[in-house]
């Protein structure tokens, strides 16, 4: 657990800057991936579900490594970081996040860090353990925090790492900034429908 170069207070494991084709995106969740996976390849692989969908890609990460390399990059597990948790499982949240993230880019894979956040405090950690400049990945489908506090964590986070890009699952609240590559959101369950109706499910558009 301490290969990897720690950053910042807490040592947060970084997850570094890799070069991202941003043309042509798309996310496949982590509960719809499959082995030997010849249509959806070139997709990239995010986690916005439920955490125990993916529990074990922290304490066992060699068991799904061959089954998530297989895509052309993967988001870094976005483990929940809410308001009621202490500060100490949002930081454990967050650095295991980053683990998973730093340990597959060991191991030769692309990696998009997810960027998670709560109120004001957690600013101090939330950010950490990734490059400045990085393309990042955050998600606004779920959001708990309203349109006011989601815009003040992600100025926040605009500063912190100057992002290259940031890949939007769901639809951007106004005010957001930036070169954001929005995916629309794409349910487990949909995904499978459009499967078996022979459509190719997801898509992108850009906004900046």
């Amino acid at each position: 657990r301490n290969l990897f170069h720690g950053v910042g207070r807490y040592g947060i494991p970084l997850v570094r800057k890799q070069m991202l084709n941003l043309d042509c995106l798309n996310l496949i969740a982590c509960t719809n991936t499959i082995p030997n996976d010849e249509e959806y390849f070139d997709f990239g692989v995010h986690f916005f579900v439920d955490d125990y969908d993916f529990g074990g890609v922290y304490e066992h990460p060699e068991k799904t490594f061959q089954l998530y390399s297989q895509y052309r990059f993967c988001c870094t597990p976005d483990y929940s970081v809410y308001g009621e948790m202490q500060p100490w499982r949002q930081i454990e949240s967050i650095a295991h996040g980053r683990w998973v993230g730093a340990w597959w880019q060991s191991k030769g894979m692309n990696v998009v860090p997810t960027v998670s956040w709560d109120k004001y405090p957690s600013f101090d950690y939330c950010f950490d353990g990734v490059e400045e400049g990085c393309v990042v990945a955050i998600a606004t489908f779920a959001c708990r925090m309203g349109r006011a506090g989601f815009i003040r964590g992600y100025d926040a986070m605009l500063e912190k790492i100057r992002p290259e890009a940031v890949i939007c699952y769901g639809v951007p609240f106004s005010g957001m900034r930036g070169n954001i590559c929005v995916i629309p959101v794409c349910h487990p369950q949909q995904f499978h429908r459009e499967l078996m109706a022979g459509s190719r499910p997801c898509g992108i558009r850009r906004s900046t």
